[in-house]
């Protein structure tokens, strides 16, 4: 009876793994502690779709732009060990809370206040498998200039400290092994910056290689609405890119 309540309670209805290039999730999920009160936080199916098709129970997950813990909450239900970064202690405290359940797996998780760009508390290939979303520039600010803090940052200086990023995500990951990361486009007085692609450079001059692009259609943003009703010339962004890159 235990065993049939723990998995209607963490786990959610009738899933099955991506099988192409394209993703859409109308439901954002909400098994579990996952909510969507983080905001600019990813849909849990995100991270449960990457971790089951590109590690295995046990590995040692890293989230280095954890926000509000939703990678940490699926690799504890996945039985994966992970660690979760973040500059703002106020996301570590908020992931801390939301993996206060139990359930049936031993997982190892850590969430840790500290800089994406400064791994050292990583040794060289310990990681099986990064799993993350950062911040798109500054489209969402989460601190109020707390230092190291890339959601502050122009898209020129954003680049900048993800080349870093890239950088760290290299040392840490075992070889062979593969880092997704979830970005999506900006716009400027008008014009789509493709901030996408220009980050998927700075992992690729890390040393990285392309293996997977996935298009992710996007659901529930919250200024969908508004700029729905300005009456403007251009086309509204509805979709995010997943990269995963294998070293």
């Amino acid at each position: 009876m235990e065993k049939e309540e723990c998995f209607i309670k963490f786990q959610p209805n009738n899933f099955r793994l991506k099988p192409t290039t394209v993703w859409s999730f109308p439901d954002r999920g909400s098994w579990a502690t996952h909510s969507g009160k983080y905001r600019g936080n990813w849909s849990p199916y995100v991270p449960r779709n990457l971790i089951l098709r590109y590690s295995k129970p046990g590995d040692w997950l890293l989230d280095q732009f954890m926000g509000g813990g939703t990678t940490l909450v699926e690799a504890k239900l996945l039985n994966r060990n992970a660690v979760g970064v973040d500059i703002n202690p106020q996301s570590v405290s908020i992931s801390e809370t939301n993996l206060k359940f139990q359930c049936e797996t031993k997982s190892k998780i850590f969430a840790k206040n500290g800089d994406a760009t400064n791994l050292h508390f990583i040794k060289d290939g310990h990681i099986d498998f990064i799993c993350t979303h950062p911040p798109y520039a500054n489209i969402i600010k989460y601190s109020n200039g707390i230092e190291g803090d890339i959601s502050l940052l122009c898209v020129d200086e954003f680049l900048e400290k993800m080349n870093k990023v890239a950088e760290e995500s290299f040392r840490v990951l075992k070889k062979g092994k593969m880092c997704a990361v979830m970005i999506g486009d900006v716009r400027r007085y008008g014009k789509v910056l493709p901030l996408g692609f220009r980050m998927m450079e700075c992992f690729l001059s890390a040393g990285f290689t392309n293996k997977e692009i996935i298009i992710k259609e996007q659901h529930n943003c919250r200024s969908t609405e508004y700029w729905r009703n300005q009456n403007n010339s251009f086309l509204l962004l509805a979709h995010e890119y997943i990269f995963v890159f294998q070293k």
